[in-house]
Protein backbone atom coordinates (compact mmCIF):
# COMPACT_ATOMS: atom_id res chain seq x y z
CA UNK A 1 0.00 0.00 0.00
CA UNK A 2 1.45 3.51 -0.70
CA UNK A 3 0.51 6.29 1.61
CA UNK A 4 0.22 10.44 1.68
CA UNK A 5 -0.60 12.25 -1.34
CA UNK A 6 -1.98 10.03 -4.15
CA UNK A 7 -4.25 12.56 -5.54
CA UNK A 8 -3.42 12.49 -9.57
CA UNK A 9 -1.29 9.83 -9.50
CA UNK A 10 -1.92 7.33 -12.09
CA UNK A 11 -3.04 3.84 -11.02
CA UNK A 12 0.12 2.79 -13.04
CA UNK A 13 2.55 4.76 -11.55
CA UNK A 14 1.47 3.40 -8.35
CA UNK A 15 1.77 -0.31 -9.22
CA UNK A 16 5.08 0.50 -10.09
CA UNK A 17 5.62 2.02 -6.66
CA UNK A 18 4.03 -1.34 -5.66
CA UNK A 19 6.68 -3.87 -6.88
CA UNK A 20 9.40 -1.80 -4.60
CA UNK A 21 7.68 -3.79 -1.74
CA UNK A 22 8.86 -7.02 -3.32
CA UNK A 23 12.69 -5.90 -4.09
CA UNK A 24 15.01 -7.27 -1.91
CA UNK A 25 18.71 -5.29 -1.67
CA UNK A 26 21.66 -5.79 0.01
CA UNK A 27 22.04 -5.81 3.72
CA UNK A 28 25.26 -4.35 3.94
CA UNK A 29 24.42 -1.57 1.64
CA UNK A 30 23.11 1.75 3.46
CA UNK A 31 21.68 3.21 0.08
CA UNK A 32 21.62 0.02 -2.71
CA UNK A 33 22.26 2.24 -6.19
CA UNK A 34 18.70 0.30 -7.66
CA UNK A 35 16.75 1.45 -4.87
CA UNK A 36 18.48 5.30 -5.44
CA UNK A 37 17.92 5.31 -8.90
CA UNK A 38 14.34 4.26 -8.49
CA UNK A 39 13.28 7.07 -5.94
CA UNK A 40 15.16 9.87 -8.59
CA UNK A 41 13.07 8.79 -10.98
CA UNK A 42 9.68 8.32 -9.78
CA UNK A 43 10.69 12.00 -7.83
CA UNK A 44 11.30 13.59 -11.03
CA UNK A 45 7.89 11.66 -12.89
CA UNK A 46 5.59 12.72 -10.01
CA UNK A 47 7.52 16.11 -8.82
CA UNK A 48 7.12 15.20 -5.21
CA UNK A 49 8.78 14.18 -1.93
CA UNK A 50 9.32 10.17 -2.30
CA UNK A 51 9.84 8.57 1.36
CA UNK A 52 10.52 4.57 1.69
CA UNK A 53 11.41 3.01 5.38
CA UNK A 54 14.19 0.42 4.65
CA UNK A 55 14.74 -2.44 7.57
CA UNK A 56 17.95 -4.12 8.46
CA UNK A 57 17.28 -7.00 5.69
CA UNK A 58 17.06 -4.64 2.83
CA UNK A 59 13.44 -4.89 3.04
CA UNK A 60 11.19 -1.86 1.99
CA UNK A 61 8.34 -1.63 4.73
CA UNK A 62 6.68 1.52 4.07
CA UNK A 63 6.14 3.91 0.81
CA UNK A 64 5.07 7.42 0.71
CA UNK A 65 4.40 10.00 -0.91
CA UNK A 66 4.02 13.92 -0.54
CA UNK A 67 4.30 17.50 -1.74
CA UNK A 68 6.62 19.05 -3.50
CA UNK A 69 8.59 20.76 -0.04
CA UNK A 70 6.83 17.74 2.30
CA UNK A 71 5.84 14.57 3.72
CA UNK A 72 4.25 13.05 6.61
CA UNK A 73 5.85 9.82 7.83
CA UNK A 74 3.43 7.25 7.67
CA UNK A 75 1.88 5.63 10.75
CA UNK A 76 3.65 7.31 12.90
CA UNK A 77 2.30 6.84 16.05
CA UNK A 78 2.96 3.05 15.93
CA UNK A 79 6.35 3.50 15.12
CA UNK A 80 7.94 5.17 18.00
CA UNK A 81 10.63 3.44 20.62
CA UNK A 82 11.77 4.46 23.25
CA UNK A 83 13.78 1.71 24.38
CA UNK A 84 16.00 1.26 21.27
CA UNK A 85 16.18 1.66 17.55
CA UNK A 86 13.18 1.54 15.66
CA UNK A 87 15.40 -1.37 13.43
CA UNK A 88 15.00 0.93 9.79
CA UNK A 89 16.01 3.97 8.14
CA UNK A 90 13.94 6.55 6.85
CA UNK A 91 15.16 7.43 3.38
CA UNK A 92 13.73 10.43 1.55
CA UNK A 93 14.18 12.97 -1.33
CA UNK A 94 13.83 16.53 -2.05
CA UNK A 95 12.63 18.03 -5.13
CA UNK A 96 14.33 20.92 -5.84
CA UNK A 97 17.78 19.44 -5.16
CA UNK A 98 18.62 20.48 -1.46
CA UNK A 99 20.21 17.10 -0.41
CA UNK A 100 20.59 19.41 3.37
CA UNK A 101 18.34 17.33 6.23
CA UNK A 102 15.69 19.89 7.91
CA UNK A 103 14.98 20.44 11.32
CA UNK A 104 11.69 18.41 10.36
CA UNK A 105 14.07 15.92 9.82
CA UNK A 106 16.39 15.82 12.52
CA UNK A 107 13.90 15.78 14.99
CA UNK A 108 11.92 13.02 13.51
CA UNK A 109 15.13 10.92 13.85
CA UNK A 110 15.13 11.74 18.00
CA UNK A 111 11.40 11.24 17.76
CA UNK A 112 10.91 7.99 16.17
CA UNK A 113 15.17 6.34 17.00
CA UNK A 114 15.36 5.75 13.28
CA UNK A 115 18.52 3.55 12.61
CA UNK A 116 18.75 6.69 10.43
CA UNK A 117 17.87 9.78 8.52
CA UNK A 118 18.47 10.32 4.75
CA UNK A 119 18.17 12.97 2.23
CA UNK A 120 18.42 12.83 -1.20
CA UNK A 121 18.57 16.09 -3.32
CA UNK A 122 16.99 15.54 -6.77
CA UNK A 123 16.73 17.92 -9.63
CA UNK A 124 17.68 17.84 -13.40
CA UNK A 125 16.75 14.42 -13.62
CA UNK A 126 19.44 13.11 -11.17
CA UNK A 127 20.55 12.88 -7.80
CA UNK A 128 22.63 16.10 -6.46
CA UNK A 129 23.50 14.48 -3.13
CA UNK A 130 22.98 12.39 -0.01
CA UNK A 131 23.10 13.21 3.19
CA UNK A 132 23.02 11.42 6.83
CA UNK A 133 22.34 11.34 10.23
CA UNK A 134 22.68 9.45 13.45
CA UNK A 135 21.42 9.60 16.75
CA UNK A 136 24.66 10.36 18.77
CA UNK A 137 25.42 10.57 22.42
CA UNK A 138 23.50 11.93 25.11
CA UNK A 139 23.88 15.52 25.98
CA UNK A 140 21.49 17.34 28.93
CA UNK A 141 19.32 14.56 28.76
CA UNK A 142 18.63 14.55 24.83
CA UNK A 143 20.14 12.43 22.17
CA UNK A 144 23.06 14.20 19.88
CA UNK A 145 22.73 14.21 16.05
CA UNK A 146 25.94 13.23 14.23
CA UNK A 147 25.41 14.06 10.61
CA UNK A 148 27.55 12.85 7.12
CA UNK A 149 27.67 14.43 3.96
CA UNK A 150 25.90 15.88 1.30
CA UNK A 151 28.33 13.38 -0.31
CA UNK A 152 27.97 12.73 -3.81
CA UNK A 153 25.99 9.63 -5.55
CA UNK A 154 28.56 7.51 -6.18
CA UNK A 155 30.27 8.38 -3.09
CA UNK A 156 28.07 7.06 -0.52
CA UNK A 157 30.03 4.94 2.62
CA UNK A 158 28.10 2.53 2.38
CA UNK A 159 29.93 0.28 5.34
CA UNK A 160 30.61 2.93 6.84
CA UNK A 161 27.25 4.31 7.30
CA UNK A 162 26.22 0.76 8.52
CA UNK A 163 28.64 0.79 11.05
CA UNK A 164 27.31 4.37 12.56
CA UNK A 165 23.87 2.53 12.22
CA UNK A 166 25.47 -0.49 14.93
CA UNK A 167 27.55 2.93 16.67
CA UNK A 168 24.08 4.83 17.26
CA UNK A 169 22.68 1.45 19.00
CA UNK A 170 25.04 1.31 21.45
CA UNK A 171 25.28 5.08 22.06
CA UNK A 172 21.31 4.56 22.32
CA UNK A 173 21.38 1.67 24.86
CA UNK A 174 24.41 3.72 27.16
CA UNK A 175 22.04 6.55 27.44
CA UNK A 176 18.87 5.00 28.90
CA UNK A 177 21.02 2.32 31.22
CA UNK A 178 21.91 5.65 32.52
CA UNK A 179 18.13 7.19 32.98
CA UNK A 180 16.85 10.07 31.82
CA UNK A 181 15.84 9.56 28.08
CA UNK A 182 12.46 7.66 28.61
CA UNK A 183 9.57 9.99 29.22
CA UNK A 184 6.83 9.08 31.39
CA UNK A 185 4.14 12.52 30.04
CA UNK A 186 2.84 12.70 26.71
CA UNK A 187 3.83 15.48 24.75
CA UNK A 188 0.71 17.13 23.58
CA UNK A 189 -0.52 19.54 20.94
CA UNK A 190 -3.63 20.88 21.55
CA UNK A 191 -6.28 22.56 18.67
CA UNK A 192 -9.15 24.43 19.06
CA UNK A 193 -11.61 25.99 16.78
CA UNK A 194 -13.15 27.89 19.36
CA UNK A 195 -11.30 30.58 21.79
CA UNK A 196 -8.81 31.13 23.85
CA UNK A 197 -10.56 30.27 26.65
CA UNK A 198 -11.14 27.31 25.97
CA UNK A 199 -7.60 26.39 24.63
CA UNK A 200 -6.22 27.71 28.46
CA UNK A 201 -9.19 24.85 30.03
CA UNK A 202 -8.24 22.47 27.20
CA UNK A 203 -4.64 23.24 28.73
CA UNK A 204 -5.81 22.58 31.93
CA UNK A 205 -7.74 19.59 31.61
CA UNK A 206 -4.71 18.32 29.27
CA UNK A 207 -2.03 18.66 32.36
CA UNK A 208 -4.36 16.99 35.00
CA UNK A 209 -4.63 14.37 33.41
CA UNK A 210 -0.76 14.00 33.10
CA UNK A 211 0.47 15.59 29.75
CA UNK A 212 2.75 18.00 28.88
CA UNK A 213 1.26 20.88 26.72
CA UNK A 214 4.30 21.67 23.55
CA UNK A 215 2.01 23.15 21.19
CA UNK A 216 -1.18 25.35 21.07
CA UNK A 217 -3.21 26.09 17.81
CA UNK A 218 -6.06 27.99 17.27
CA UNK A 219 -8.31 28.10 14.01
CA UNK A 220 -11.28 30.08 13.36
CA UNK A 221 -13.45 28.11 11.36
CA UNK A 222 -17.35 28.54 10.31
CA UNK A 223 -18.24 25.26 10.60
CA UNK A 224 -16.37 21.98 11.05
CA UNK A 225 -14.57 20.09 8.42
CA UNK A 226 -16.71 16.90 8.01
CA UNK A 227 -13.39 15.15 7.02
CA UNK A 228 -10.35 15.87 9.43
CA UNK A 229 -12.55 18.51 11.29
CA UNK A 230 -9.78 21.02 10.88
CA UNK A 231 -9.42 20.88 7.07
CA UNK A 232 -7.03 18.50 5.03
CA UNK A 233 -4.32 21.52 4.70
CA UNK A 234 -4.33 22.64 8.06
CA UNK A 235 -3.75 18.44 8.74
CA UNK A 236 -1.05 18.73 6.37
CA UNK A 237 0.66 21.61 8.07
CA UNK A 238 0.04 20.16 11.60
CA UNK A 239 1.66 16.99 10.89
CA UNK A 240 5.11 18.41 9.83
CA UNK A 241 4.83 21.08 13.30
CA UNK A 242 4.25 17.59 15.26
CA UNK A 243 6.98 16.27 14.24
CA UNK A 244 9.16 18.82 14.51
CA UNK A 245 7.85 19.04 18.16
CA UNK A 246 7.93 15.52 18.92
CA UNK A 247 4.23 15.67 19.58
CA UNK A 248 3.03 11.99 20.88
CA UNK A 249 -1.04 13.36 21.29
CA UNK A 250 -3.14 15.13 19.29
CA UNK A 251 -6.07 16.85 21.53
CA UNK A 252 -9.29 18.54 19.58
CA UNK A 253 -11.45 20.89 22.00
CA UNK A 254 -14.48 19.51 20.68
CA UNK A 255 -16.16 15.96 19.89
CA UNK A 256 -14.94 14.48 16.94
CA UNK A 257 -16.46 11.37 14.88
CA UNK A 258 -15.07 7.84 14.81
CA UNK A 259 -14.55 9.14 10.81
CA UNK A 260 -12.68 12.17 12.01
CA UNK A 261 -10.33 10.92 14.34
CA UNK A 262 -9.22 8.25 11.91
CA UNK A 263 -8.55 10.90 9.05
CA UNK A 264 -6.56 13.03 11.28
CA UNK A 265 -4.70 10.33 13.22
CA UNK A 266 -3.72 9.11 9.22
CA UNK A 267 -3.43 13.00 8.10
CA UNK A 268 -1.24 13.99 11.43
CA UNK A 269 0.50 10.50 12.28
CA UNK A 270 -0.01 10.91 16.20
CA UNK A 271 -2.91 9.64 18.06
CA UNK A 272 -5.56 12.01 18.48
CA UNK A 273 -8.64 12.05 21.00
CA UNK A 274 -11.31 15.00 21.91
CA UNK A 275 -12.27 16.52 24.88
CA UNK A 276 -14.51 14.53 25.86
CA UNK A 277 -12.07 11.38 25.85
CA UNK A 278 -9.41 13.85 27.62
CA UNK A 279 -12.60 13.97 30.39
CA UNK A 280 -13.28 10.56 30.66
CA UNK A 281 -9.60 9.50 31.26
CA UNK A 282 -9.86 12.10 33.77
CA UNK A 283 -12.50 10.74 35.45
CA UNK A 284 -11.80 7.03 35.14
CA UNK A 285 -7.87 8.08 37.23
CA UNK A 286 -9.90 9.77 39.79
CA UNK A 287 -12.30 7.66 40.49
CA UNK A 288 -12.42 6.08 44.13
CA UNK A 289 -15.27 4.30 44.46
CA UNK A 290 -17.34 1.26 43.60
CA UNK A 291 -20.39 3.14 41.76
CA UNK A 292 -17.81 6.20 40.82
CA UNK A 293 -15.76 3.52 38.74
CA UNK A 294 -19.14 1.79 37.14
CA UNK A 295 -20.01 5.50 36.41
CA UNK A 296 -17.19 6.25 34.53
CA UNK A 297 -16.79 2.98 32.69
CA UNK A 298 -20.57 3.40 31.37
CA UNK A 299 -19.78 6.57 29.87
CA UNK A 300 -16.89 4.96 28.49
CA UNK A 301 -18.41 2.42 26.93
CA UNK A 302 -21.36 4.82 25.37
CA UNK A 303 -18.85 6.80 24.11
CA UNK A 304 -16.74 3.57 21.90
CA UNK A 305 -19.75 2.17 21.10
CA UNK A 306 -20.75 4.70 17.99
CA UNK A 307 -16.81 4.52 17.56
CA UNK A 308 -16.21 0.45 16.42
CA UNK A 309 -14.97 -0.08 13.21
CA UNK A 310 -13.54 -3.10 11.44
CA UNK A 311 -10.12 -3.00 10.56
CA UNK A 312 -9.01 -4.92 7.68
CA UNK A 313 -9.32 -9.01 7.90
CA UNK A 314 -11.01 -8.67 11.59
CA UNK A 315 -13.77 -7.84 9.17
CA UNK A 316 -14.22 -11.25 7.48
CA UNK A 317 -16.73 -13.87 8.88
CA UNK A 318 -15.98 -15.71 11.88
CA UNK A 319 -15.81 -19.64 12.35
CA UNK A 320 -16.13 -22.24 9.77
CA UNK A 321 -17.07 -25.89 9.93
CA UNK A 322 -20.15 -28.03 10.61
CA UNK A 323 -22.29 -26.38 13.02
CA UNK A 324 -20.83 -22.65 12.45
CA UNK A 325 -21.45 -22.24 8.74
CA UNK A 326 -24.23 -19.77 7.49
CA UNK A 327 -23.73 -15.94 7.36
CA UNK A 328 -22.69 -16.13 10.90
CA UNK A 329 -21.32 -12.31 12.54
CA UNK A 330 -18.74 -9.88 11.47
CA UNK A 331 -16.16 -9.11 14.07
CA UNK A 332 -17.22 -5.28 13.71
CA UNK A 333 -20.62 -6.88 15.07
CA UNK A 334 -19.33 -9.02 17.83
CA UNK A 335 -17.78 -6.34 19.26
CA UNK A 336 -20.49 -3.76 19.71
CA UNK A 337 -22.97 -6.57 21.18
CA UNK A 338 -20.37 -7.32 23.80
CA UNK A 339 -20.72 -3.69 24.39
CA UNK A 340 -24.23 -3.37 24.77
CA UNK A 341 -24.26 -6.36 26.92
CA UNK A 342 -21.32 -4.57 29.19
CA UNK A 343 -23.35 -1.28 28.82
CA UNK A 344 -26.68 -3.23 30.47
CA UNK A 345 -24.29 -5.23 33.07
CA UNK A 346 -23.19 -1.78 33.63
CA UNK A 347 -26.62 -0.39 33.92
CA UNK A 348 -28.45 -2.77 36.06
CA UNK A 349 -25.92 -2.11 38.52
CA UNK A 350 -25.89 0.96 38.96
CA UNK A 351 -29.93 0.79 39.50
CA UNK A 352 -29.32 -1.26 42.11
CA UNK A 353 -27.03 1.15 43.59
CA UNK A 354 -29.71 4.18 42.69
CA UNK A 355 -32.08 2.14 44.63
CA UNK A 356 -29.68 2.22 47.90
CA UNK A 357 -29.35 5.39 47.52
CA UNK A 358 -33.01 5.86 47.31
CA UNK A 359 -33.58 4.26 50.46
CA UNK A 360 -30.83 6.14 52.65
CA UNK A 361 -32.78 9.42 50.91
CA UNK A 362 -35.88 8.45 52.00
CA UNK A 363 -34.61 7.77 55.66
CA UNK A 364 -32.60 11.49 55.95
CA UNK A 365 -36.37 12.38 54.59
CA UNK A 366 -37.93 10.66 57.49
CA UNK A 367 -35.75 12.05 59.98
CA UNK A 368 -36.24 15.48 58.49
CA UNK A 369 -32.38 15.63 57.41
CA UNK A 370 -32.14 19.14 55.85
CA UNK A 371 -29.92 18.32 52.72
CA UNK A 372 -27.28 21.43 51.32
CA UNK A 373 -25.29 20.56 47.85
CA UNK A 374 -22.34 22.09 46.79
CA UNK A 375 -22.31 22.18 43.04
CA UNK A 376 -20.15 24.61 40.70
CA UNK A 377 -17.47 24.71 38.71
CA UNK A 378 -14.63 22.11 38.38
CA UNK A 379 -11.87 23.47 40.43
CA UNK A 380 -13.89 26.21 42.05
CA UNK A 381 -13.01 25.25 45.63
CA UNK A 382 -16.34 23.52 46.33
CA UNK A 383 -14.02 20.53 48.61
CA UNK A 384 -12.19 23.08 50.42
CA UNK A 385 -15.36 24.82 51.26
CA UNK A 386 -16.98 21.62 52.56
CA UNK A 387 -13.31 20.53 54.51
CA UNK A 388 -13.46 24.10 56.17
CA UNK A 389 -17.05 24.28 56.80
CA UNK A 390 -17.10 20.51 58.28
CA UNK A 391 -13.97 20.00 59.71
CA UNK A 392 -13.82 16.73 56.75
CA UNK A 393 -10.44 15.77 55.37
CA UNK A 394 -12.16 15.57 51.69
CA UNK A 395 -9.15 15.09 49.16
CA UNK A 396 -8.26 18.60 48.09
CA UNK A 397 -6.46 19.80 44.95
CA UNK A 398 -5.55 22.35 42.70
CA UNK A 399 -6.34 20.23 39.79
CA UNK A 400 -9.75 19.85 37.59
CA UNK A 401 -11.96 17.21 38.77
CA UNK A 402 -10.70 16.20 42.10
CA UNK A 403 -13.48 15.18 43.60
CA UNK A 404 -15.99 12.15 41.66
CA UNK A 405 -18.18 10.82 44.35
CA UNK A 406 -20.60 12.70 46.17
CA UNK A 407 -19.14 13.31 49.56
CA UNK A 408 -21.98 14.27 52.63
CA UNK A 409 -20.51 15.98 55.96
CA UNK A 410 -23.19 16.69 58.97
CA UNK A 411 -22.29 21.04 59.42
CA UNK A 412 -23.81 22.25 62.65
CA UNK A 413 -25.58 25.80 61.30
CA UNK A 414 -26.71 29.80 63.94
CA UNK A 415 -29.84 28.99 66.05
CA UNK A 416 -29.60 25.68 66.88
CA UNK A 417 -29.70 23.64 63.44
CA UNK A 418 -28.11 21.69 61.42
CA UNK A 419 -28.00 20.43 58.06
CA UNK A 420 -26.18 17.45 55.53
CA UNK A 421 -23.80 19.32 53.23
CA UNK A 422 -23.06 17.22 50.07
CA UNK A 423 -20.04 17.49 47.57
CA UNK A 424 -20.60 16.74 44.15
CA UNK A 425 -18.50 16.64 40.90
CA UNK A 426 -18.01 19.83 38.98
CA UNK A 427 -19.34 21.15 36.24
CA UNK A 428 -17.20 22.40 32.87
CA UNK A 429 -17.70 23.67 29.47
CA UNK A 430 -18.89 21.28 26.91
CA UNK A 431 -19.57 18.28 29.72
CA UNK A 432 -19.68 15.35 27.76
CA UNK A 433 -23.26 13.67 27.76
CA UNK A 434 -22.14 10.77 27.92
CA UNK A 435 -20.85 11.94 31.83
CA UNK A 436 -24.09 13.60 32.55
CA UNK A 437 -26.17 10.43 31.80
CA UNK A 438 -23.39 7.90 33.32
CA UNK A 439 -23.22 10.28 36.68
CA UNK A 440 -26.96 11.27 36.58
CA UNK A 441 -27.61 8.81 40.05
CA UNK A 442 -25.22 10.88 41.47
CA UNK A 443 -26.24 14.55 40.66
CA UNK A 444 -29.55 13.66 42.09
CA UNK A 445 -27.83 14.46 45.41
CA UNK A 446 -27.79 17.72 44.06
CA UNK A 447 -31.71 17.36 42.29
CA UNK A 448 -33.21 16.59 45.32
CA UNK A 449 -31.26 18.47 47.93
CA UNK A 450 -33.43 20.95 49.87
CA UNK A 451 -31.12 24.04 49.48
CA UNK A 452 -28.33 24.34 46.17
CA UNK A 453 -25.16 26.25 47.05
CA UNK A 454 -23.62 27.26 43.65
CA UNK A 455 -19.55 27.59 44.26
CA UNK A 456 -18.06 30.32 41.69
CA UNK A 457 -14.15 30.93 41.44
CA UNK A 458 -14.49 35.19 41.57
CA UNK A 459 -11.04 35.22 40.83
CA UNK A 460 -11.23 33.44 37.79
CA UNK A 461 -11.06 35.90 34.67
CA UNK A 462 -13.29 33.23 33.16
CA UNK A 463 -16.10 33.33 36.27
CA UNK A 464 -19.36 34.75 34.23
CA UNK A 465 -19.06 32.17 31.39
CA UNK A 466 -18.41 29.55 34.32
CA UNK A 467 -20.84 30.81 36.72
CA UNK A 468 -23.67 30.37 32.98
CA UNK A 469 -22.25 26.73 32.40
CA UNK A 470 -22.96 25.58 36.10
CA UNK A 471 -26.62 27.29 35.97
CA UNK A 472 -26.78 25.97 32.00
CA UNK A 473 -26.39 22.10 33.49
CA UNK A 474 -28.69 22.85 36.65
CA UNK A 475 -31.25 23.40 34.22
CA UNK A 476 -30.25 20.24 32.14
CA UNK A 477 -30.74 17.91 34.91
CA UNK A 478 -34.14 19.64 35.75
CA UNK A 479 -32.52 21.23 39.33
CA UNK A 480 -33.27 24.50 37.52
CA UNK A 481 -36.02 25.00 40.06
CA UNK A 482 -34.23 24.56 43.33
CA UNK A 483 -33.47 27.46 45.89
CA UNK A 484 -29.82 28.20 45.07
CA UNK A 485 -27.79 30.21 47.56
CA UNK A 486 -24.22 31.56 45.60
CA UNK A 487 -20.83 31.40 47.39
CA UNK A 488 -18.11 33.50 45.63
CA UNK A 489 -14.79 31.55 46.41
CA UNK A 490 -11.31 32.98 46.26
CA UNK A 491 -12.08 36.20 47.34
CA UNK A 492 -8.38 36.56 49.04
CA UNK A 493 -6.86 36.30 45.52
CA UNK A 494 -9.60 38.70 43.58
CA UNK A 495 -9.73 42.19 42.80
CA UNK A 496 -13.38 43.55 44.00
CA UNK A 497 -13.98 46.80 43.54
CA UNK A 498 -18.17 48.01 44.20
CA UNK A 499 -21.38 45.89 44.03
CA UNK A 500 -21.23 42.01 43.85
CA UNK A 501 -22.38 40.28 41.31
CA UNK A 502 -25.26 38.80 41.76
CA UNK A 503 -26.65 41.27 44.75
CA UNK A 504 -27.46 38.09 46.58
CA UNK A 505 -24.23 36.47 46.72
CA UNK A 506 -21.95 35.53 49.80
CA UNK A 507 -18.52 36.76 49.17
CA UNK A 508 -16.24 34.46 50.59
CA UNK A 509 -12.47 32.75 51.15
CA UNK A 510 -13.32 29.06 52.10
CA UNK A 511 -8.63 28.63 52.00
CA UNK A 512 -8.37 31.90 54.65
CA UNK A 513 -12.33 31.64 56.65
CA UNK A 514 -13.14 34.84 55.05
CA UNK A 515 -16.94 35.04 55.07
CA UNK A 516 -17.58 31.29 56.49
CA UNK A 517 -19.62 32.85 59.18
CA UNK A 518 -22.02 34.77 57.33
CA UNK A 519 -22.48 31.61 54.69
CA UNK A 520 -23.44 29.34 57.40
CA UNK A 521 -26.07 32.04 58.81
CA UNK A 522 -27.48 32.69 55.42
CA UNK A 523 -27.99 28.76 54.77
CA UNK A 524 -29.62 28.74 57.96
CA UNK A 525 -32.28 31.88 57.48
CA UNK A 526 -32.76 29.99 54.06
CA UNK A 527 -33.24 26.51 55.04
CA UNK A 528 -35.22 27.84 57.62
CA UNK A 529 -37.56 29.38 55.29
CA UNK A 530 -37.66 26.47 53.08
CA UNK A 531 -40.66 24.37 54.41
CA UNK A 532 -43.83 25.12 56.23
CA UNK A 533 -46.66 23.43 57.01
CA UNK A 534 -49.26 23.12 54.32
CA UNK A 535 -52.96 21.27 54.15
CA UNK A 536 -54.25 20.25 50.48
CA UNK A 537 -57.26 18.00 49.63
CA UNK A 538 -55.45 16.47 46.94
CA UNK A 539 -58.68 14.62 44.49
CA UNK A 540 -58.42 11.31 43.83
CA UNK A 541 -57.59 11.80 40.01
CA UNK A 542 -55.00 14.59 40.81
CA UNK A 543 -52.81 11.49 41.80
CA UNK A 544 -49.74 13.17 40.01
CA UNK A 545 -49.60 15.94 42.73
CA UNK A 546 -49.94 13.71 45.24
CA UNK A 547 -47.14 11.61 44.02
CA UNK A 548 -44.62 15.03 43.96
CA UNK A 549 -45.71 15.69 47.47
CA UNK A 550 -44.23 12.20 48.45
CA UNK A 551 -41.45 12.51 46.48
CA UNK A 552 -40.35 16.23 46.69
CA UNK A 553 -42.04 17.02 50.34
CA UNK A 554 -42.35 15.68 54.00
CA UNK A 555 -46.24 14.35 54.72
CA UNK A 556 -46.73 14.56 57.98
CA UNK A 557 -50.21 12.86 57.66
CA UNK A 558 -52.85 11.57 55.62
CA UNK A 559 -56.62 11.13 55.64
CA UNK A 560 -59.05 9.82 52.76
CA UNK A 561 -62.00 11.48 52.45
CA UNK A 562 -65.00 12.03 50.05
CA UNK A 563 -63.72 14.51 47.38
CA UNK A 564 -60.24 13.22 48.00
CA UNK A 565 -56.95 12.95 49.61
CA UNK A 566 -56.42 15.67 52.47
CA UNK A 567 -53.02 15.85 53.49
CA UNK A 568 -50.77 17.83 55.93
CA UNK A 569 -47.17 18.07 54.71
CA UNK A 570 -44.31 20.66 54.78
CA UNK A 571 -43.34 21.83 51.43
CA UNK A 572 -41.04 24.54 50.58
CA UNK A 573 -42.20 27.40 47.94
CA UNK A 574 -41.35 26.18 45.10
CA UNK A 575 -42.68 22.83 45.32
CA UNK A 576 -45.50 24.67 46.86
CA UNK A 577 -46.45 26.14 43.56
CA UNK A 578 -45.95 22.79 41.30
CA UNK A 579 -48.35 21.47 43.66
CA UNK A 580 -50.88 24.02 43.41
CA UNK A 581 -50.66 24.24 39.02
CA UNK A 582 -51.10 20.60 39.05
CA UNK A 583 -54.03 20.73 40.94
CA UNK A 584 -55.67 23.86 39.09
CA UNK A 585 -55.05 21.43 35.90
Amino acid sequence: MIHGNLEGVRQSTLDELEKLYDAQFARDEYLPDRLLNALVRFTMQLNRELLVYLDRNGAVLEIAIGSIASISLPELHLRRNLDRLSGYRCIHTHPGGDARLSDVDLQALRLLRFDSMCSVGVAEERATGIMAAFLGEAEYDRLSIVTFGPVKPGRIPQSLWMREIEAAEERVKRAIERGGLTETAERAMLISTDSEDSLDELAALAETAGALVVSRVLQKRQRPDPGTFIGSGKAEELALNCQALEVDLAILDDELTGAQQRNLENALGVRVIDRTALILDIFAGRAQSAEGKLQVELAQMKYRLPRLVGLGQSLSRLGGGIGTRGPGETRLEVDRRRVRRRIDDLENQLADLKRQRDMRRARREKQDKTVVALVGYTNAGKSTLLNALSGADVLVEDKLFATLDPVMRMVALPENRECLLVDTVGFIRKLPHQLVEAFHSTLEEALCADLIVVVSDVSSPFYRQQRETVFSVLDQLGAGDRPVLEALNKADRAQIGGMIEPPGAVLISARTGEGLETLLAEISRRVAALRHPVELLVPYEKGAALSLIHDRGQVLSEEYEAGGTKVSCLLDPALERRVRKLLEK
